[in-house]
């Protein structure tokens, strides 16, 4: 089982930049991917940023292409979201994901909120 802790969400203004940190523990050796998906309220949850070991580059939703970048500290598990340019649309809590090889589930942590107003 992986365990995911997130940090860094808070509040900020329109225009403005966050970034999220994501510890990954326990088995760790056996991710296939990890990211982050997003859910605001009323939503479903949703992929945000991905790095995937199936080959390729990261994956990123159309809505923050451009604005938000993931990225990995490789041997300390950590993942990050920076978000640039935050629109209010981007209000949600994240959450950091992993997924296990041999599984179509991901698992989540507790989520952090990002609140983004004018």
């Amino acid at each position: 089982q992986v365990r995911l802790i997130e940090s860094g969400g808070g509040s900020v203004q329109t225009g403005g930049s966050l970034r999220l940190s994501c510890e990954a523990s326990g088995r760790t050796f056996r991710m296939a991917a990890l990211g982050w998906f997003r859910q605001a309220p009323g939503q479903e949850r949703d992929a945000v940023a991905l790095f995937r070991w199936s080959g390729g580059g990261p994956f990123y939703a159309d809505s923050v292409k451009g604005r938000f970048t993931i990225s990995r500290h490789k041997t300390q598990n950590m993942v990050y979201l920076q978000m640039n340019s935050l629109k209010s649309e981007d209000t949600a809590v994240y959450y950091c994901a992993a997924k296990s090889v041999g599984s179509d589930i991901y698992l989540f942590g507790q989520g952090t909120q990002v609140t983004v107003s004018s």
